[in-house]
């Protein structure tokens, strides 16, 4: 036994039963809506659009479960997991101390630096310490 499938409707039509016209149809319904040029998929009782919309599907009753995120937490390249452990559990007082004792500190050794380095002689040509543009310095014509 061959059965066919309505072309608009989707339904299943059985030997000796609805039309051919160049397609198979159901019924009459079918084949007026098809010759108007409708669209199954938006005809509520068509099988194309209950397929589209997601209706009568009832094997599937249970929703797929989503995976809840756990939250981890690693270490950084620079420290470790205990390390950032204590940081966060540092009073905002301390930290301001340590901050005060690292600027310090760099500011030290800047100034230690800077006075290690001899001074730089100032370039000839230069009296009292006027201000003296590239074009002057390579001995151009500049500052007119």
């Amino acid at each position: 036994m061959k059965v066919e499938i309505d072309i608009f409707s989707g339904y299943k039509i059985y030997p000796s039963r609805g039309r051919l016209f160049i397609f198979r149809f159901s019924t009459s319904k079918t084949e007026s809506l098809f010759h108007q040029r409708k669209n199954p998929r938006k005809i509520a009782w068509t099988v194309v659009y209950r397929r589209m919309h997601k209706k009568g599907i009832t094997e599937e009753v249970a929703k797929k479960r989503s995976r809840k995120t756990v939250k981890h937490q690693r270490g950084i390249v620079g420290a470790d997991l205990t390390a950032i452990a204590a940081k966060r559990n540092q009073t905002a007082q301390v930290r301001a101390q340590q901050r005060q004792t690292a600027i310090s500190k760099a500011k030290a050794e800047k100034k230690e630096k800077e006075s290690k380095k001899p001074k730089a002689p100032r370039p000839a040509g230069v009296a009292g310490g006027a201000k003296v543009s590239k074009q002057q310095a390579k001995g151009g014509r500049g500052g007119r």
